[in-house]
């Protein structure tokens, strides 16, 4: 799904994404590097649970032109990209029982998170089509509590209540700059695997 999959004819406009998590998942998956195939990354240790469907966006890859946008926005201790493909959360209406899955998602912002020195950016995304959240097009157009869940969820689902934060949100930011971080996430894929 990561190298055999484009990210879209459209990208950054419409994009694909392979969603590898659901809101009903107890479990963190994530697609092996190695074979493609879906494998359990970490059960989730508390009440964490994923506000949106989450997977990532097909020949993209966080390095140097990421992390430079990083830099450029304030987040000066940022040393690399993530070494992951770029991650995305679709919000849906739609019940949808399991990941593993392909879709089209409308980019419209995104959280510009660092972990432990790392750019870790999070498109949100909404589903092509969706009748409740597909007419949004900037996430300034969406409810507040949206992005405080996306958030919170982030800024809490790696850590025990006795340790101290691992990751911080730089900001969060509108369409045209998640449009930018897709197209460096994208120059950074071919950067590194050629195409």
């Amino acid at each position: 799904p990561w190298h055999g999959i484009t990210a879209g004819e459209d990208a950054p406009n419409v994009v694909n994404v392979f969603v590898e998590i659901v809101p009903s998942d107890t479990i963190k998956f994530e697609v092996d590097k190695e074979t493609g195939y879906l494998k359990v990354d970490r059960p989730q240790q508390f009440s964490n649970i994923i506000p949106a469907l989450y997977g990532f966006i097909p020949r993209t890859y966080c390095h140097d032109e990421v992390k430079d946008l990083a830099v450029a926005g304030g987040a000066e201790d940022v040393t690399e990209g993530d070494h992951d493909p770029l991650d995305i959360c679709v919000l849906s209406s739609h019940n949808i029982q399991a990941g593993d899955f392909m879709m089209e998602a409308i980019p419209i912002g995104g959280l510009k998170m660092i972990d432990k020195g790392e750019a870790d950016d999070k498109i949100i995304a909404v589903m092509k089509g969706d009748h409740a959240f597909g007419h949004y097009r900037d996430v300034s157009e969406l409810p507040q509590a949206e992005i405080k869940r996306l958030m919170h969820y982030f800024l809490t689902y790696k850590n025990l209540p006795d340790e101290p934060a691992k990751c911080r949100i730089q900001k969060v930011y509108g369409v045209d700059e998640a449009k930018a971080v897709i197209i460096a996430s994208q120059n950074d894929y071919a950067n590194k695997f050629g195409g």
